[in-house]
C-alpha cells in the first residue's frame, strides 16, 4: 500500500546554484521508480506550483513512484538565472543524478521516468538524449520554440499529450514532429494549453498508460 502524500522539500545542488526540490517517496521495497517533472517556461510565469505540473506529481506518485519537482534555475527559490533551454536541460540531468544516488537506483535497478509540460516537456526531449529514460511523459512539448530533438531513438515508452484547443503550442508543431519519429500523440478534445477543465482526462491518460 501507498505512503500517505507527504512532500519532502530540499535543495540539490545545481551547476548555476542551489535548486528548489520537492519530492514524495515510498517506504514500500515495491518502488516503481524515479520520476522526475520539469515545469514550464521560467521567464512567463512557469514553476513548480502549475496546476498541470503538480497534476503530473500526483498521479506519478500514485503509480508508486518516488515523485521529484523542481525549480528551474532562477525561478522561485532556486539561484541562477534563465539558462535559455540549455541551462535548464543541466539542471533536470544534475536532480536526476542526485537522486540517482540518493536512492542507489542504479543498484536496485530502479527505472527512471522523465516527464514535463510545455517548455518543460521540450527540455525533458533534450534530457533524453543523455539519459535515456524508460518512460517519457510529454504534455504539451514546445519542441519548435526548443527545437526538440527526435526521441524514438532514446526512449522505450514515450507518452506525448495534447489539446486540440492550445492556443500556445501549436497541436500541428507537435503531430508534425511525432509524425517524423512514428509517434502516437494523444489528444484531449476541448481541452486548452493548460488543460483547465481536462485535467481529470490528463490524470486518466496517464495513470492508463504508465500503470503496466
Amino acid at each position: 500500500m501507498l505512503n500517505s502524500y507527504f512532500p519532502q522539500k530540499f535543495f540539490i545542488d545545481g551547476p548555476a546554484g542551489k535548486l528548489e526540490t520537492v519530492l514524495v517517496e515510498l517506504n514500500s521495497e515495491r518502488r516503481r521508480g524515479i520520476a522526475v517533472i520539469a515545469h514550464p517556461h521560467p521567464l512567463y510565469g512557469g514553476t513548480m506550483d502549475n496546476k498541470v505540473v503538480h497534476t503530473l506529481f500526483k498521479v506519478l506518485f500514485e503509480l508508486g513512484f518516488i515523485t521529484v519537482k523542481f525549480n528551474f534555475r532562477g525561478v522561485g527559490k532556486s539561484e541562477g538565472v534563465y539558462g535559455e533551454g540549455v541551462g535548464e536541460t543541466e539542471d533536470v540531468i544534475t536532480v536526476v543524478e542526485a537522486l540517482q544516488n540518493q536512492f542507489d537506483a542504479r543498484a536496485s535497478n530502479l527505472p527512471l521516468l522523465l516527464a514535463g509540460f510545455s517548455f518543460g516537456g521540450a527540455v525533458q526531449a533534450h534530457v533524453a538524449q543523455n539519459l535515456s529514460p524508460q518512460t517519457l511523459v510529454l504534455v504539451a512539448p514546445s519542441v519548435d520554440r526548443l527545437n526538440a530533438p527526435l526521441i524514438s531513438s532514446y526512449v522505450d515508452r514515450p507518452l506525448i499529450i495534447h489539446g486540440d484547443q492550445d492556443e500556445v503550442v501549436s497541436l500541428k508543431t507537435v503531430l508534425d514532429w511525432a509524425t517524423l519519429q512514428d509517434l502516437p500523440v494523444v489528444v484531449i478534445p476541448g481541452a486548452e494549453h493548460f488543460f483547465n477543465g481536462k485535467l481529470h482526462i490528463l490524470k486518466r491518460v496517464v495513470l492508463d498508460s504508465c500503470r503496466s
